[in-house]
């Protein structure tokens, strides 16, 4: 891995911790509001697909082995494999599956962006609501009640927001050098 790349790599890894900070806590869910999804649309977006996935695999390591990088300053595995456990999961498959379509359109434009962090988007709600239905003992419909549902708008929002962000900081980071275009 040159040091550009790791750089960058762990930037995102950074990013993500940071954003997961970013909460507003809901009474009647464990899932709270968080930003954390940006930094991981935005790994996908920017980084190589192998890349994007280390950046989330690391962020994951640090909060599995107890370091306090979850959502609320928690960690551990008890966070990683509870109720909203399949969230955190979906983190590496999201920015994979980001770049890859992006990959695969070759080109990293606001128009390619939409559906390669739609789709992940989708994956991350697959992932988190089938673990909590499994975890919290609940049928599939209810956990997409607590676990979804009340996300739909605010995570929209998110897409919208990291779609117009990731072409203007890939074009930033290749005019730097950091980075070459798909």
């Amino acid at each position: 891995m040159k040091t550009k790349q790791l750089t960058l790599t762990a930037l995102f890894t950074a990013l993500t911790i940071l954003f997961a900070q970013l909460i507003l806590p809901l009474s009647f869910t464990p899932v709270p509001l968080s930003l954390s999804l940006l930094p991981v649309y935005l790994s996908g977006a920017i980084l190589p697909k192998r890349y994007a996935v280390y950046s989330q695999l690391v962020y994951l390591l640090i909060g599995a082995v107890g370091l306090p990088v979850f959502a609320g300053f928690k960690g551990g595995p008890g966070v990683l494999f509870g109720p909203t456990g399949g969230f955190l999961i979906a983190y590496p498959l999201m920015a994979f599956l980001t770049a890859w379509i992006l990959e695969l359109l070759k080109k990293k434009t606001l128009t390619s962006c939409v559906p390669s962090m739609l789709a992940a988007l989708a994956v991350c709600y697959l992932c988190g609501s089938l673990f909590y239905a499994f975890a919290g003992h609940v049928s599939w419909l209810k956990s997409l009640s607590a676990t979804v549902f009340p996300f739909v708008l605010f995570d929209l929002i998110k897409v919208a927001a990291s779609v117009l962000l990731a072409p203007a900081i890939n074009k930033t980071l290749t005019k730097a050098s950091l980075i070459q275009t798909v």
